[in-house]
């Protein structure tokens, strides 16, 4: 067993990936419900003789009883509801968004308190019927039924509140935008996962460390490599990125002896010393790979979710512009918040690893390529990818700039050979940059 794995940063990476998982918050809600049913006599022995015998075990049926029958119907029709908006959202924007729906923690949360809510009930009245509490001291049990359904009242509003847009494009384009920004924002507060900038060619005399299965790379755990590389004596170059699909017995990461060699045969003995075989299990044990790309460390892959709603909604079954348009504007502020991890990365915290930066040509091509060529002959699209395309050459960063501008003028070029309407195209060149017009109408075919 790899016991990098097992360092609290590690361990609060894996606790936040299974954090998103339905199933961690019903057991939790479960296990609390049998810890609420256990404390109850403990706490009645603490209760004033003359309080306890206030309330008898007669209340706390009925209440019982209510949550019992009212949980299960409940749960069914929300399980219903969630199931259904599921398959619309695949079905009417993009398959991947699916994946993001799963995770909404408020329609986990009240499925949770239901479920927990009905183990609850179960437990009081089983114990009940087994003379655990006693018709003259349920006083405590009486309280914790009351509290028990005040959070089914709140839930259960707060999902009904929910439901008005659960699943609507407007909420499905929020979300999206949201893990983006959750996404790029924790990438750039710690440049290249907290490792070094990969910006210079791997050295030749490198070892590679290759992937025993095909995949996607969903996730890596740095602080885990990092100190797997110090205990090797190693220092270890990430040649792929989070979301790349890697084959079978493709190089994944790039190993380098830290001892310098001074000949081939001096090298060829150390490399034997080391436990390669070791090192190689350490290191592919903190890279996950697997058969869909995730929206944990990869902001791209949520930029590409944005593009394929905006592409879904320009094609001619759907044929409703107006959310490209609206998506271009979500994708623009998304972008904003780039920064180059090159310069940010001042402080190192993982010196023993290296990790490619983002490149913004690929961010912009992850966002406006699809719906670009999707709609090249919409002109209010065209007109809106130009203006939000403008708006980011004037970015801070000189990288994001100068990839904005080349994607503006490449998809002015396209819209150009698409839209034969000319005063349609003087539209869509009103909204470039007068460089850019000038550039294109210079090389457009007479």
């Amino acid at each position: 067993m790899n016991m990098s794995l097992l360092t609290p940063v590690t361990l609060l990476r894996k606790a936040r990936e299974y954090a998103h998982k339905l199933w961690i918050r019903v057991a939790i809600m479960g296990l609390l419900a049998f810890v609420a049913v256990a404390a109850a006599p403990l706490i009645e022995n603490l209760v004033p003789p003359r309080l306890a015998l206030s309330l008898g075990g007669q209340a706390a049926d009925r209440l019982l009883q209510i949550i019992a029958n009212a949980m299960l119907a409940v749960t069914t029709f929300s399980l219903t509801v969630m199931v259904s908006v599921y398959r619309a959202s695949s079905n009417q924007w993009t398959p991947r968004v699916h994946r993001l729906i799963i995770q909404d923690r408020t329609t986990q949360n009240t499925l949770a308190v239901f479920i927990g809510a009905y183990v609850y009930a179960l437990l009081a009245i089983i114990l009940r019927e087994m003379g655990v509490f006693a018709d003259q001291r349920a006083f405590v049990l009486f309280l914790m039924t009351v509290v028990v359904l005040a959070v089914i009242v709140i839930y259960l509003v707060r999902w009904v509140l929910h439901l008005q847009s659960f699943g609507s494009l407007i909420d499905v384009t929020r979300q999206i935008e949201k893990t983006a920004c959750d996404q790029f924002n924790e990438r750039l507060n710690t440049p290249c996962l907290g490792a070094n900038p990969l910006t210079e060619p791997v050295p030749e005399r490198a070892r590679p460390v290759c992937a025993t299965q095909s995949g996607y790379i969903q996730q890596i755990y740095p602080e885990a490599l990092n100190e797997v590389a110090q205990r090797f004596g190693v220092t270890l170059y990430m040649i792929k990125a989070i979301g790349h699909f890697a084959f079978e017995n493709d190089p994944l990461i790039m190993v380098v002896d830290n001892a310098d060699a001074k000949d081939s045969a001096d090298a060829k003995e150390r490399d034997g010393e080391k436990d390669w075989d070791a090192l190689q299990k350490n290191i592919l044990s903190c890279v996950h790979l697997g058969d869909l790309r995730t929206y944990d460390q990869d902001p791209r892959f949520a930029l590409l979710v944005m593009g394929e709603v905006a592409s879904k909604a320009l094609s001619p079954g759907v044929n409703d512009p107006g959310t490209a348009i609206d998506v271009i504007s979500r994708i623009g502020r998304i972008l904003s918040l780039y920064k180059d991890e090159v310069e940010t990365a001042q402080k190192v915290k993982l010196p023993h690893v290296y990790v490619r930066p983002l490149d913004p040509v690929d961010l912009i091509e992850d966002g406006f390529g699809a719906l670009a060529r999707d709609g090249v002959s919409t002109v209010e699209v065209q007109m809106r990818l130009q203006s939000v395309l403008t708006g980011l050459m004037r970015h801070p960063d000189k990288g994001l700039a100068a990839a904005a501008k080349a994607a503006a003028l490449e998809h002015l070029k396209r819209a150009r050979q698409a839209i034969a309407y000319d005063p349609d195209w003087q539209a869509v060149a009103a909204s470039a940059t007068p460089e850019l017009r000038e550039k294109v109408t210079e090389t457009a075919p007479d």
